[in-house]
């Protein structure tokens, strides 16, 4: 399996952006499909976005749609997640994770998941 290891949370004011990366290792990471996931205190992690082995197609979840984006570098073994416009709701550990495809990554079939980054949204 492929190893996971985020980086880039923090605290941010509310309107502010924030990126996130994500450093694979241990297996070839381009025939993975890569996400971003995330859960707030209190909910279940739920599926954020996608982006599949050559990076030429990503999914989003409604509630992220054109305010992030996910990104891949094949090269670089990393992918990225820049979030702007955040909302105190953005507020959520997030979670990297690998998959046979960015489709099973959408339907929660995950391979490998990453320890997780912090982001913090203030108001």
């Amino acid at each position: 399996q492929v190893q996971l290891v985020e980086s880039g949370g923090g605290l941010v004011q509310a309107g502010g952006s924030l990126r996130l990366s994500c450093a694979a290792s241990g297996r070839t990471f381009s025939n993975y499909g890569m996400g971003w996931f995330r859960q707030a205190p209190g909910k279940e992690r739920e599926f954020a976005a996608a982006i599949s082995t050559s990076g030429a197609s990503t999914y989003y979840a409604d509630s992220v749609k054109g305010r992030f984006t996910i990104s891949r570098d094949n090269a670089k073994n990393t992918v990225y997640l820049q979030m702007g416009s955040l909302k105190p709701e953005d507020t959520a550990v997030y979670y990297c994770a690998a998959a046979r495809s960015s489709r099973t990554i959408v339907a929660g079939e995950i391979a490998s998941w990453g320890q997780g980054t912090q982001v913090t949204v203030s108001s």
